[in-house]
C-alpha cells in the first residue's frame, strides 16, 4: 500500500494504466497533463519510437509536477514502430481496419515509456519494448473483430487491447505483458519503492 506521506498522481487518461496501478495496490490520483502531443512528435526522429515514448512520458510528468510539487508524478506514454515509421491512433474503424490489413502476417513494435517527476523535476525513467507478430487473419475475422470491439479500438495505438479480443489478432508475443497494456509496471513499481511511495 501506498505510504500516506507521499501522494502519487498518475499524468495519464488511459483506463489500463489506471487499472494496472489499481490492481497491484497502489494508491494514485490522476490529473491527465495538458501537453501538445503533436509538437513533440513533429520535433522528434520518427525512427526513435523508443525515445519519443519516453519523451512523451517526461514532458507528461513534468507538465504536472510543476503544478504540484510535493506529489511524485508518473507520466506514462506508449508508441508503436511498423514498417519502418511511428504509427498513431486510427482516426475512424475504416483507418483501423487499412492498419490493420497492412500489420496481417508482420511483427511490429510496441514501446512503453515512463518517467517520474517530483518538484518539476524528473528523477527516472525508462522504456521497455514488445515484440508483436501478427498472424495471417482472415477478412472475415477482421470484420468480426471490428464489429465487436467497435470504436473502442481508436483510443489504443494499434487498434487492439490484448487483454480483449484484441489477442487474437496474434500469434505471439515477445516481451512483457505489462508493456504491451502501456506500462513498463515492474520498473515502475521498483522506482516507486525507492522513492518511498510504496513500502519496500
Amino acid at each position: 500500500m501506498t505510504a500516506p506521506s507521499e501522494r502519487l498522481i498518475l499524468a495519464s487518461k488511459s483506463a489500463a494504466r489506471r487499472a494496472m496501478l489499481a490492481d497491484v495496490g497502489v494508491l494514485f490520483s490522476v490529473q491527465v497533463a495538458d501537453v501538445d502531443e503533436d509538437a513533440v512528435k513533429n520535433a522528434h526522429d520518427p525512427a526513435d519510437a523508443a525515445g519519443l515514448a519516453v519523451e512523451l512520458a517526461r514532458i507528461k510528468a513534468l507538465a504536472v509536477s510543476r503544478h504540484d510539487a510535493d506529489a511524485w508524478v508518473l507520466g506514462a506514454d506508449q508508441t508503436l514502430a511498423f514498417d519502418g515509421g511511428l504509427v498513431s491512433k486510427a482516426p475512424s474503424l475504416d483507418a483501423a481496419r487499412v492498419r490493420l490489413a497492412a500489420m496481417r502476417g508482420r511483427a511490429h513494435h510496441l514501446h512503453s515509456g515512463a518517467a517520474l517527476a517530483r518538484n518539476g523535476q524528473i528523477v527516472w525513467s525508462g522504456v521497455d519494448t514488445a515484440t508483436m507478430r501478427v498472424r495471417e487473419f482472415s477478412d472475415a475475422f477482421l470484420d468480426a473483430y471490428l464489429a465487436a470491439e467497435g470504436e473502442g479500438v481508436l483510443a489504443c495505438v494499434g487498434s487492439y487491447r490484448l487483454e480483449g479480443m484484441g489477442s487474437q489478432l496474434f500469434e505471439a508475443v515477445e516481451g512483457d505483458y505489462f508493456t504491451v497494456l502501456g506500462l513498463p509496471l515492474w520498473p515502475v513499481l521498483a522506482e516507486l519503492r525507492r522513492a518511498g511511495v510504496l513500502k519496500s
